[in-house]
């Protein structure tokens, strides 16, 4: 499982999804300071990273949850990835929006599926959680069962992992924080002070950088 995760981890920072910089960090929406930032939608551009992802994520299904019966994509990150997979299945797809349309039907959930259709969730980044089990829990107010998250990468946050927890939602990623700085630390693009600062950023995001 872990060759697999650091094979991710690779393929992102090849094509510069993911980028660290601890002496020059990011000012994420949230007003956090970050000495990484993670863009997947990239991924999309690059047919042999699409591909593999794509791949992985249909892997995971097969063995988690072969008695899925349906794909849904986060938006606006997981839609296309979703889609991919859902494809890739034979599957029905819909995807949840952030928030609810403001004119028509006001669907939060777009497409179809029937009551208690057995879906797994396709989510691009988890950070803390809060918007990934959001959109799970709009699934299931929609009426469908949610058998699991599979997401391509997630910073680890313990409080993230607490939050999936609180929810009942098991969470799946393609690789994460840990596997991504050993690789970067091994292959010699962080050092021993950058790896310590990295680490303290991932213990403590809301006050790293003041």
């Amino acid at each position: 499982m872990e060759q697999r995760q650091i094979e991710v981890a690779r393929q992102l920072l090849a094509i510069n999804t993911i980028k660290i910089q601890p002496d020059a960090p990011f000012t994420w929406a949230s007003g956090w300071k970050a000495p990484i930032y993670c863009d997947n939608r990239k991924i999309l551009s690059y047919p042999a990273t699409r591909t593999f992802i794509c791949g992985e994520f249909v892997r995971l299904v097969k063995e988690k949850y072969p008695e899925a019966e349906a794909i849904a994509g986060v938006a606006t990150g997981a839609i296309a990835h979703g889609a991919l997979v859902a494809e890739k299945l034979g599957l029905p797809f819909i995807y949840i929006r952030a928030a609810p349309k403001g004119h028509g039907l006001e669907n939060l959930i777009e497409g179809d599926i029937p009551q208690g259709t057995k879906t797994v969730i396709i989510e691009d980044l988890v950070s803390t959680g809060t918007s990934s089990l959001n959109a799970a829990d709009a699934v299931r107010k929609y009426g469908a069962e949610v058998l699991g998250m599979l997401a391509i990468f997630t910073y680890n946050f313990p409080h993230a992992a607490k939050n999936f927890e609180t929810a009942g939602i098991e969470l799946t990623t393609l690789s994460n924080y840990n596997i991504l700085l050993k690789l970067a630390y091994e292959s010699g693009e962080i050092n021993d002070e950058q790896l310590e600062s990295l680490n303290n950023w991932r213990k403590n995001p809301e006050i790293w950088g003041k």
